[in-house]
């Protein structure tokens, strides 16, 4: 499985400013980070797997990260980027196989190639670049503690929802 310090030494290798923090608690969902960290929701993401079946395929799947609290993102383009007709979150066995990480505390750094990975624009709209943001490291006693800018870039995400703040030039 992967682990804080799987992340912590590709990080180190790119170069990448980061933190890993050792919570105060253990965790079971990337939802509980705000009350673990004491922090405002609006700085702890989660990354949530969505799987849709098509004819002949056994089910794409692709990575949604989003502010833990909130709505929901607009899954829309990414059920229109899978090619399926409809979208559901992913077992947790599909999620574990598929990215070595514990369903509930993934982390949108690295995921197989061949999952595609979505941000919600409202994330980038409501988060200055240089702000640091925390997300699961797949261990419940752990968080990444990450420049908004660096887990964009990392993570391969493509913006989805209500806002593009990268194309539309407002940072």
């Amino acid at each position: 499985m992967k682990d804080a310090l799987a992340i912590h030494r590709m990080l180190i290798e790119r170069g990448t400013r980061h933190e890993i923090v050792r919570l105060s608690r253990t965790i079971s969902t990337a939802e509980e980070l705000p009350a673990a960290l004491g922090l405002a929701p609006r700085r702890c993401l989660t990354t949530k797997l969505h799987t849709g079946d098509r004819a002949g395929d056994r089910g794409r799947l692709a990575a949604v990260i989003s502010a833990v609290a909130g709505p929901a993102p607009d899954l829309d383009p990414v059920r229109r980027a899978l090619g399926v007709r409809a979208l559901r979150p992913a077992p947790a066995h599909l999620v574990n196989a598929a990215t070595e990480y514990a369903a509930e505390l993934v982390c949108p750094l690295l995921l197989p190639r061949d999952v595609p990975v979505f941000i919600d624009g409202r994330v980038l709209d409501d988060l200055h670049f240089d702000e640091v943001v925390y997300t699961a490291t797949g261990e419940s006693c752990t968080a990444l503690g990450i420049r908004t800018i660096d887990l964009y870039t990392l993570s391969r995400a493509e913006p989805i929802g209500p806002a593009d703040a990268l194309h539309a030039g407002r940072r």
